[in-house]
């Protein structure tokens, strides 16, 4: 059988904000979907759900330091597939521990096929275990490993501290902030719409929430919110919010820096917090990435889905259908557009 493999790429380097106009759709030559014994590629999917990540712009850059760090922070090439985690089908495999029609998660592609070769590929069979497959995308992917791991790795949470989380309607923050509750923390998050701000307080059980983009002064919004200091900041956004938050930091105060969304797409929102409040506070500062915590995998995969089968957590999705959504779905991040997880739909299994 053959069919016409579509995928999203890049027209060029995209160093500023994201448009439409930076992305075009290629339809590939006939693909087979039976493999050479004697060709380079060991296995074919079929891309299920595909994720939506701000991280990708880093990639589209001409050159940022990220994209020498780790495999999946690489730099894209215009007209080349862009890898991203989804879920997917196996079609064909010459890998015994994938057979034909297996589910698995990883890193696909931004394509309605993607084609792996021998060594190249960083997938597990997946088993769902009763939950859509989109949850696998998300809240028990690597979205999730990144609020737990971020959490309660790098932050080392204790009951009753007082917590804040900057985006936290989105992908990991809302997570981060009902693992928080859920081991008795008081937790206030920030967000960019007084929709999303109800929405923390009135499903995700925040204790408070506020929009930033109705805070003329962030330092005083916060000393608001926390009048006895912060103890753990969970900061997705870096910039401004990350300068106020060190201000209001308590003493021996910890901060997991998930990621700098307010910088992505323009430089001049850079900031650096107070290094004298760092000192005498002793505040721990600490960057990280989902795969530095693959070691808790297996207890943040248990932990996550018996709150889920008990109701004590909420899978916050938004998911477009159609490998021609993708842009559009990308471009939104930055705009705000998304609450939670941020995905596309390429096809039904």
């Amino acid at each position: 059988m053959e069919v016409t493999n579509r995928y999203i790429t890049i027209r060029t380097q995209v160093d500023g904000h994201p448009e439409e106009s930076d992305f075009e759709l290629i339809k590939t030559a006939s693909l087979s979907l039976s493999l050479d014994p004697a060709g380079s590629i060991d296995i074919i999917v079929k891309n299920l759900y595909v994720s939506i990540d701000p991280y990708h712009i880093n990639r589209m850059k001409t050159q940022t330091s990220s994209q020498k760090v780790v495999l999946p922070t690489a730099a894209i090439t215009p007209g080349e597939v862009i890898d991203a985690y989804g879920v997917a089908k196996v079609v064909a495999s010459r890998i015994p521990e994938f057979e034909k029609d297996d589910l698995v998660v990883g890193f696909i592609t931004w394509g309605e096929y993607s084609l792996l070769k021998r060594g190249n590929y960083m997938l597990r069979k997946l088993d769902p275990m009763g939950f859509p497959l989109s949850y696998h995308i998300g809240i028990l992917g690597l979205s999730g490993l990144t609020a737990y791991g971020g959490f309660f790795e790098v932050c080392k949470p204790k009951k009753g501290e007082k917590v804040f989380v900057s985006a936290a309607s989105g992908s990991v923050g809302n997570l981060v902030g009902q693992y928080a509750k859920l081991i008795g923390c008081y937790v206030v998050g920030s967000a960019g719409s007084t929709g999303k701000v109800a929405l923390l307080k009135e499903k995700l059980g925040f204790d408070d929430a506020f929009n930033y983009k109705e805070e003329p002064d962030l330092h005083s919004a916060l000393q608001r919110y926390f009048p006895d200091g912060i103890d753990i900041y969970f900061d997705n956004v870096g910039g401004e919010m990350l300068e106020a938050a060190v201000v209001n930091m308590n003493a021996l105060g910890r901060i997991a820096a998930c990621g700098v969304v307010s910088e992505y797409i323009d430089a001049t929102k850079r900031a650096a917090p107070s290094i004298p409040d760092v000192v005498y506070k002793r505040i721990k500062i600490q960057g990280f990435l989902a795969a530095d915590h693959m070691n808790v995998f297996s207890d943040f995969l248990s932990t996550t889905t018996d709150h889920l089968r008990a109701g004590k957590l909420h899978a916050l999705q938004d998911i477009s259908d159609g490998l021609e959504s993708i842009p559009s779905a990308f471009i939104g991040l930055f705009h705000g557009h998304n609450t939670g997880k941020k995905m596309v739909k390429v096809a039904d299994q």
